[in-house]
C-alpha cells in the first residue's frame, strides 16, 4: 500500500495554526469533518486522546503521527498537518513537532495500520519526511511526494 493511497491530498495542510497537542488535534479533526461530515468529532478525538494516553506518538525528532480506533469506521482515514510555529506535544526535553500524519482507523483495521506506520516510520528514518514537507509549496506536492514512495 503506498501513503498517497492513505492520505486524502484534501486533508494536507501546511499551515496548523494550533501551538499544543490538544488543539491541533481538534484543528485537524475540524478538516476530516469537513470532508467525512458521516464521522463524529467526538468520537475521533476519544480515539486520538484515549491513544495518546496509553503513550505518546512523538516518534522522531520534530514528528509524530496521533492515532486511534473507533467504532463505527469501515477504512482509514488519513491526514497530514505541518506547522511552521511548532506544537508543544507535551514530550519532556523534545523538540516541537512540526509534522503530524494522523491516522484514524476502524477496529478492524489493526493489521493495514502497521503496514501503513511502518511505512511513515520508514520515510520518516529516510531524513525525507520533515525536510520534503517543509518545503512543499501546496497539498498537491505533498500528495505528490507520498506518490512517488
Amino acid at each position: 500500500m503506498m501513503l498517497a493511497e492513505v492520505f486524502d491530498k484534501r486533508l494536507i495542510k501546511l499551515n496548523l495554526e494550533s501551538t499544543d497537542k490538544s488543539a491541533v488535534f481538534k484543528e485537524m479533526v475540524e478538516e476530516i469533518s469537513a470532508i467525512k461530515p458521516e464521522l463524529s468529532r467526538q468520537a475521533m478525538l476519544e480515539a486520538l486522546h484515549d491513544r495518546e494516553a496509553k503513550m505518546d506518538t512523538y516518534v522522531a525528532p520534530g514528528v509524530a503521527v496521533p492515532h486511534g480506533y473507533f467504532r463505527g469506521l469501515k477504512s482509514m482515514v488519513g491526514a497530514i498537518g505541518f506547522s511552521t510555529l511548532g506544537i508543544d506535544y507535551g514530550v519532556y526535553n523534545e523538540e516541537p513537532v512540526h509534522l503530524l500524519f494522523m491516522l484514524l482507523l476502524g477496529e478492524e483495521e489493526r493489521e493495514l495500520h502497521l503496514k501503513v506506520l511502518s511505512r511513515i516510520l520508514r520515510f520518516i528514518q529516510s531524513g525525507g519526511a520533515l525536510s520534503h514537507i517543509k518545503d512543499a509549496s501546496s497539498a498537491q506536492s505533498v500528495y505528490n511526494i507520498l506518490y512517488e514512495l
